[in-house]
């Protein structure tokens, strides 16, 4: 398998700073979490993940606040975190420190108030074997016209603020073709970085660099004494030598679903935590790392 697109060249040695709006400081908004830039700078931090911005859908969502992957517009901002122009000032002043910025996308799904679901009902799916995730509803990537319209809300953001790349939620649950389509024409307007959350191997013919969950599994096994060192090695040997020799790959100890889920780093791989954290910052030459900031 070849690898179809070319990385960016910052990419190979940049680090990956994952941002929280709504947590990461006590207003919750772009402009206040602007203030905070010189300071993650001064941190060594190098590009900047956020989270979903989007506005969050109403209708079957999850608790009072709502899950931000389940998105009702595209093209729009939650208003929680306040506007476009603010977005936009935030990302302009980050680029102007010297940050990459990317944002999430979610491709598999929207909520179910989503204005597609009047505007183009036909984009959606179905198929009663979609997972079962309650607040969001499934796209019908075998209808093209989806495709045209996803890619255009995607140059959206290219065009309105300049971004650097993108972090694809669940990209494996969505055809490997429709990313193609969508980077051959994204990467005209801009060459960008593209990472996948899939460790599905073909994947790498469109994306940049994937998660390491094998790796993030596997050492929290070492930790609870249901692996060796050995353990460990195995999982790294299958991604030097059953991936691309250029796949980069996104190590880490901790994001956002792991907190959620499976509680903080230090929960799940206790007093291993700061070694390994310095294992998925220098092992083999990759520098990705995804570092959490949750109030």
């Amino acid at each position: 398998m070849n690898k179809l697109f070319q990385t960016v060249d910052w990419a190979h040695t940049t680090n990956i700073y994952e941002v929280n709006i709504r947590q990461y400081t006590p207003e919750g908004t772009f402009n206040a979490f602007a203030k905070e830039l010189p300071r993650l700078k001064d941190m060594g931090v190098q590009t900047i993940w956020f989270m979903p911005v989007t506005p969050i859908s109403v209708l079957n969502r999850k608790g009072t606040l709502g899950s931000y992957y389940a998105c009702s517009d595209y093209t729009s901002v939650n208003p929680e975190f306040g506007t476009l122009n603010d977005f936009k000032k935030t990302v302009k002043k980050a680029q102007q420190l010297g940050f990459k910025v990317m944002i999430d996308w979610v491709a598999n799904h929207t909520g179910w108030d989503h204005a597609w679901t009047k505007t183009n009902p036909e984009f959606f799916s179905r198929d009663a074997e979609c997972p079962d995730w309650e607040d969001v509803i499934h796209l019908n990537y075998t209808n093209k016209d989806l495709w045209k319209a996803m890619i255009e809300a995607m140059k959206f953001w290219i065009r309105e603020f300049d971004l650097d790349g993108f972090r694809c939620d669940m990209a494996h649950l969505v055809p490997l073709e429709f990313w193609k389509a969508a980077r051959t024409e994204l990467d005209v307007m801009k060459p960008l970085f593209w990472l996948g959350e899939t460790e599905q191997i073909d994947y790498h013919e469109v994306f940049d660099a994937s998660y390491a969950w094998l790796f993030l599994h596997v050492i929290e096994k070492y930790w609870k004494q249901e692996t060796t060192i050995n353990g460990v090695d195995q999982v790294l040997h299958k991604y030097e030598t059953l991936f691309p020799k250029n796949a980069l790959h996104t190590f880490f100890t901790s994001n956002h679903d792991e907190n959620s889920h499976s509680g903080g780093e230090h929960e799940r791989i206790g007093e291993a935590a700061k070694p390994f954290a310095v294992l998925c910052a220098t092992w083999n030459g990759t520098r990705y790392m995804i570092f959490i900031k949750l109030c």
